[in-house]
């Protein structure tokens, strides 16, 4: 088997640039130069996409988690579009070298901004009887490196072997055969079996079939979707059916928060100003339960869509404390290289705002309290002068001169109260300051 990676990743300005190609390839042949090639919508960005070769028209109308019929195509002429269905904009463009007689497949994925397609080659020989093949794709390449853990339905993952593990961004499993059945699909952050990303209660694989399950970015960035392909035949879509969230206690004289989302646990009693850790559950109606100095508070709960971040903000004075919930892009930044910030307030006593400046430059401006900004991209640096600054201080609230961003991270600024009532290094303004918090990766 070999692998070429191909992708093409359109900016702006509707040029292309910095591409990644993927093909896996097995057997194949026929004869005369005629092959076959179909279309995958794998993209959350484009409910419908068109598949053009040499101008002529082979899919039309491909919706998110379909496939098209294959067409025929001369491997002489193989300048390949694929094209928005409404308004006909390429959004991936390419000459691939195709083999007589084969069947190729177009994946189509990521965001606006930030789209790749890869081609498989679906020539992979079948299995005996009562085997199959599985390749697994990770298309999700804001969700890092991936392991994979192929299980029956009861099985401990922390006892369970990977079928493939620290799978980067844009590569690919190589096909693996096991028994043909139905079996549980649980996929993790690398080497972290507690890190659920997606979890498939029952994936079935037929007897002498080659399958290809294909893992794409949800909204929020970290957790992926499902979708399954069977060699030459049909897709089936695994949406995540969960959400990630967490709670950050932000309000004034350092009271302590305690905090619960669908009985799962983010904070016990966290003095103010403090950031938990994400936690996993399921997307819907949600059951929150909150604490402030250990006395229950009243808080409408959450509605959770799949597959998205939410920071839930505890805010404002101890005495009556206010909820916003925030929908967090954790996605990578769409140009490789850059960085991701936005600002987030928490400061109930600065009503006209909170701004961020990087480098002398605006990242966020006037900032709301109980709001975040929209998160602004950046060049990576090694060192940056950081200022958070607010509207009745002439002194920044927080001041950094060597804070470093590594280039393809992502990060947000929390404005808070504390308890200082002195100034320090980083917060020159007793009793308010920010917490740079870098979310990815």
């Amino acid at each position: 088997m070999r692998f070429t990676p191909w992708a093409t990743r359109l900016v702006l300005t509707l040029s292309l640039s910095a591409t990644a190609f993927l093909t896996a390839c097995g057997g194949g042949g026929g004869g005369g130069s005629d092959t076959q090639v179909r279309l995958l919508n794998a993209s959350r960005s484009y409910p419908q996409l068109d598949l053009t070769v040499n101008d002529k028209s082979i899919n039309t109308k491909v919706g998110y988690a379909a496939v098209g019929d294959y067409g025929t195509v001369d491997t002489n002429n193989t300048a390949t579009k694929v094209l928005t269905s409404d308004v006909g904009t390429s959004v991936s463009a390419t000459t691939p070298t195709l083999a007589s007689g084969s069947n190729y497949t177009f994946i189509t994925y990521g965001f606006a901004g930030a789209v790749r397609t890869t081609l498989l080659q679906e020539a992979e020989t079948a299995p005996d009887a009562n085997k199959s093949k599985l390749l697994v794709l990770n298309l999700a390449p804001d969700a890092g490196a991936l392991d994979v853990y192929v299980t029956t339905a009861t099985d401990d993952i922390n006892s369970a072997t990977a079928l493939t593990t620290n799978l980067q961004g844009g590569t690919s499993s190589g096909y693996v055969q096991i028994n043909s059945g139905t079996f549980r699909v649980r996929v993790t952050g690398y080497n972290k079996r507690s890190d659920l990303r997606l979890d498939l209660p029952a994936l079935t694989l037929d007897s002498a079939t080659v399958n290809t399950l294909i893992l794409t970015a949800s909204d929020g960035g970290v957790l992926v979707n499902g979708i399954s392909m069977v060699q030459k035949g049909a897709v089936k879509n695994y949406p995540n059916a969960q959400s990630r969230v967490r709670t950050v206690a932000a309000l004034t004289n350092g009271a302590a928060v305690g905090s619960t989302v669908n009985g799962q646990q983010m904070f016990s009693s966290a003095i103010s100003p403090l950031i938990s850790d994400y936690v996993t559950t399921s997307s819907g109606a949600s059951t929150l339960t909150t604490t402030v100095n250990g006395a229950a508070v009243s808080f409408t709960p959450p509605t959770l869509t799949a597959g998205n971040d939410y920071t839930l903000l505890v805010w404002g004075d101890a005495a009556a404390p206010k909820l916003s919930v925030l929908n967090d892009d954790n996605r990578l930044p769409t140009v490789n290289g850059n960085v991701k910030i936005r600002m987030v307030n928490a400061i109930a006593s600065q009503p006209a705002g909170v701004s961020l400046n990087v480098d002398f430059s605006t990242i966020a401006a006037n900032v709301l309290p109980g709001t975040a900004s929209t998160p602004n991209s950046i060049s990576s640096t090694t060192a940056s002068q950081v200022d958070v600054t607010v509207p009745t201080s002439a002194t920044p609230i927080y001041t950094n001169s060597t804070l470093a961003f590594p280039a393809n991270s992502v990060w947000t600024f929390f404005a808070v109260p504390n308890t200082a009532t002195t100034a320090t290094t980083n917060s020159p303004v007793p009793g308010l300051s920010a917490l740079p918090k870098r979310e990815r990766p």
